[in-house]
């Protein structure tokens, strides 16, 4: 199983890595190109999944009614749901897979940034090159550049604040910008937790407002874990993550346009 697990997602992610680092001259460069490369093979997965999150929001008043009609009859509204999503062709688990592929994406990426995102040294290429191609591998005198703009990308994006004496460690432009992005994305998906509340405040089911409740914590929460884990990542998986992030915001824009975004900006507008 590690076997295969290397051979499909580790192994040609380190390489492709280090082959635009070769290519480019920059690692913090290469990461970005690396990361668009993987964002555009993953638009045939991630793609489908937000039309049917677009979906899942224009049924939500639908879903509303079936609730209001069948709430004393639990089958009864499992087989009209599933009569709904039918007609409509939506499938409420149709996200899954590619969440977990990308998942899986992520995880191989943190294992090839963190084989090259080390100090330099002979020991350090000399493992690099036993998963690197023939043509790829590299001199053992080679000394991999980790500056990318302030960044040094195998340390984390954390700023030292003097304060009173001490320092505190406080998130970086890229850390930040991670979170931000990441939660910006997902506000965009709001109106269906919007709608899924005023669906819980009618009904008696307690595991409705529990399930709602944690979907709109999960608004908040997710990119306050991206800063709290981004305090002991590199820098450079979380490059990675910020430029994955975007990307995601902007095909969700495409997809669904702007959702629960579009109140802030009318907002801002007067």
């Amino acid at each position: 199983m590690i076997q295969l697990w290397n051979l499909i997602l580790y192994q040609p992610l380190l390489n492709g890595l280090i082959l635009l680092y070769r290519t480019i001259g920059n690692l913090g460069l290469a990461i970005i190109v690396l990361t668009a490369i993987i964002r555009i093979i993953l638009i045939p997965l991630t793609a489908p999944s937000m039309k049917t999150a677009k979906k899942m929001q224009e049924l939500a008043p639908e879903l509303e009614k079936l609730k209001q009609r069948y709430k004393n009859d639990k089958q009864g509204l499992a087989k009209a749901q599933m009569e709904l999503y039918r007609q409509h062709g939506a499938n409420p688990a149709a996200g899954c897979l590619p969440q977990i592929i990308q998942l899986l994406v992520l995880i191989s990426l943190y294992q090839a940034f963190r084989q090259v995102l080390l100090p330099d040294g002979v020991e350090m290429i000399q493992k690099i090159n036993e998963v690197l191609y023939p043509v790829l591998r590299l001199p053992l005198e080679t000394k991999i550049n980790l500056q990318f703009l302030y960044l040094n990308l195998a340390k984390p994006d954390v700023f030292q604040l003097p304060l009173n004496g001490q320092t505190i460690p406080i998130p970086g432009i890229f850390l930040m910008a991670a979170a931000l992005t990441q939660f910006l994305s997902s506000k965009m998906m709001s109106p269906a937790v919007k709608a899924a509340e005023k669906t819980a405040a009618k009904t008696e089911e307690k595991s409705d407002d529990m399930a709602t409740m944690m979907q709109s914590q999960m608004l908040y929460l997710f990119p306050l874990m991206t800063i709290l884990i981004g305090f002991s990542f590199p820098s450079g998986l979380i490059l990675y993550w910020f430029i994955f992030s975007l990307a995601t915001m902007l095909q969700q824009y495409f997809v669904s346009g702007l959702g629960g975004l579009e109140p802030w900006l009318r907002k801002l507008r007067r």
